[in-house]
């Protein structure tokens, strides 16, 4: 196989001509940037050369080429396209110039395919430098089709390579932008942009922005009922997105409402499948608004309906075993799912992350019924089932985040960083850097270094912990306080005794702002207080911090 060469390809890392700076294309429009320089040679990125008076040159040979490899692509055969669009890009370059269409679309071919030849790198390299080619065009040629289809295709491709390596929270922008170009040369009925609707609204639910996806999973609805009509598997599929829109802004009786839509055009279409999986999305959405009895019947048919080892019917017991928890009955729950591990074990899924998302689900059951170390056990099993595959990442970090809490809270603490680093790698790269599940990972972090006495690293992590914690919940909420005590008790340890008692009286204020429920915890915190002054003092007989981690209830594995 061709790889790219290092600085992307070589036929650009050398000059065709000499190499004087690149004069533009056509003037630049009005406050229009100069592009910057590609990771290559962009000196070498000539302008387009007058037009050929020869008849015979109006199919140069890079266009050839060109042709070829996005054939071969067509086709499947990513070796010989990347081959093949890697030889297009001289002579696109001395026929049309750099800062071309063709240009960019070999860059976004070479990309593509090197992408799926698993040259990762290369083709992240490659599609950022065809996005650059066609953002410099687009402000001078708007409104033309071709640029805004080439440019869509580019920074879809871009995304998707984005995806691949798990950054999920720099993808959504390049699938914004791909829709804002769409939208330039696509009727505005069109399924193409109604399935372009679709993926960027499924792309921000992804990142849990479901703000920004609802009025976009909206217009993908409108636009699939008037094409599809309203019983239509299309529309269904639609409805179960706009469900989980629905469920993430905590609107869960409209979301029960699209399930239900969706559950009936499934019914009449007799795609079973599909039936069982949104009755058991309806039975989560059930339990999440207090109805028990509705969750279990909508349970009870998909077991009746699907087959005996399918991955609906176990997790259809893994939502029962959720149900029977919070009832208290551990017994009937623990049984329900055994049942579905004895199912899930033995399948070889189409859809792991449907399996990894089953495991981790059985292992905080087992967690909330204190069985530690079946919890742990099963954790690790999804990891290793989600182990290379990049495009989970964001499963992945979740697991490791819950995995370091856990054993941070049964004090294991040496064996919790290591889990918790992880999460905080890969919940960045999936959410973006002031995520709240990011902030939680940052205070336990934070926590697990102020036990193992490095409180300088502790102060670093529980500072970021509190920045992102309060933004999201406020200064008043459980974990918002938590943090501040223990940056408290960090501070208190370094002898940094004014920090510690500024950060001791911002927890006294949200006490006092949490009113008469919160009195022990404020006498407490007074007292700690008191304390660090004595400290401060140099009074021996102070004590603090008066410092631990919350104490789990022993558990029985």
């Amino acid at each position: 196989m061709r790889r790219l060469p290092k600085s992307l390809l070589a036929g650009l890392s050398r000059p065709l001509r000499a190499r004087s700076p690149l004069p533009p294309l056509h003037p630049p429009p009005p406050n229009h940037p100069k592009p910057r320089r590609f990771p290559f040679s962009t000196q070498t990125l000539a302008p387009a050369p007058s037009p050929p008076s020869d008849a015979a040159a109006a199919k140069p040979a890079g266009l050839a080429f060109l042709e070829a490899a996005e054939l071969h692509e067509s086709e499947g055969d990513h070796s010989k396209a990347l081959d093949l669009a890697i030889k297009a890009l001289a002579p696109l370059h001395e026929s049309h110039g750099g800062w071309s269409l063709p240009v960019a679309r070999a860059l976004r071919l070479a990309g593509a395919a090197a992408s799926r030849a698993g040259l990762a790198g290369d083709g992240l390299e490659s599609l950022v430098a065809a996005a650059e080619v066609v953002d410099y065009l687009a402000p001078a040629r708007r409104g033309d089709p071709e640029v805004a289809a080439v440019g869509a295709a580019v920074y879809e491709q871009l995304a998707h390579a984005k995806m691949a390596v798990g950054r999920r929270w720099d993808a959504v922008g390049d699938l914004r932008r791909a829709l804002e170009l769409r939208t330039g040369c696509l009727d505005e009925g069109s399924a193409e942009l109604g399935d372009a609707y679709r993926d960027v609204a499924e792309a921000y639910a992804g990142v849990l922005d479901f703000d920004k996806a609802l009025p976009l999973c909206l217009k993908s609805l409108g636009i699939a009922e008037q094409r599809f009509g309203e019983d239509s598997a299309e529309v269904a599929k639609v409805r179960r997105l706009l469900a989980a829109v629905y469920t993430g802004l905590g609107r869960h009786v409209d979301a029960l409402e699209q399930i239900e839509l969706a559950r009936m055009a499934y019914e009449r279409l007799g795609l079973n499948v599909e039936l069982s999986q949104v009755e058991i999305d309806g039975a989560n959405i059930c339990i999440l608004l207090g109805k028990s009895e509705e969750a279990l019947n909508d349970l009870k048919r998909v077991m009746k309906r699907a087959d005996k080892e399918s991955e609906e019917r176990a997790l259809a017991y893994v939502t029962m075993a959720k149900i029977l928890s919070s009832q208290e009955r551990i017994g009937d729950a623990k049984r329900c799912l055994e049942i579905a591990r004895g199912i899930i074990d033995t399948k070889d899924s189409v859809n792991p992350e449907r399996i990894a998302e089953a495991y981790a689900e059985i292992s905080m059951l087992h967690e909330s019924m204190a069985e530690f170390e079946t919890s742990l056990s099963l954790m690790k099993k999804t990891l290793a089932i989600l182990e290379g595959a990049k495009e989970m990442q964001h499963i992945e970090g979740s697991l490791s985040a819950r995995m370091g809490w856990l054993l941070l809270h049964t004090k294991r603490v040496a064996e919790a960083v290591p889990y918790l680093e992880t999460a905080v790698d890969k919940l960045k790269n999936c959410f973006g850097p002031q995520h709240f599940g990011l902030g939680f990972v940052y205070k336990h972090l934070g926590e697990a270094y102020l036990e193992m006495d490095k409180h300088e690293t502790a102060v670093k992590f529980l500072t970021l912990a509190k920045g992102i914690i309060h933004a999201t919940f406020g200064p008043t909420h459980d974990d918002s306080i938590d943090t501040n005590q223990s940056l408290a008790n960090a501070y208190g340890l370094m002898g940094s005794y004014k920090l510690a008692m500024d950060f001791q009286e911002q927890v006294i204020d949200a006490y006092k702002s949490c009113g008469d429920d919160s009195s022990e915890e404020l006498r407490e915190a007074c007292r700690l207080l008191e304390q660090l002054r004595m400290k401060a003092k140099g009074l021996r007989h102070a004590v603090f911090p008066a410092n631990s981690l919350p104490v789990l209830p022993e558990h029985n594995d």
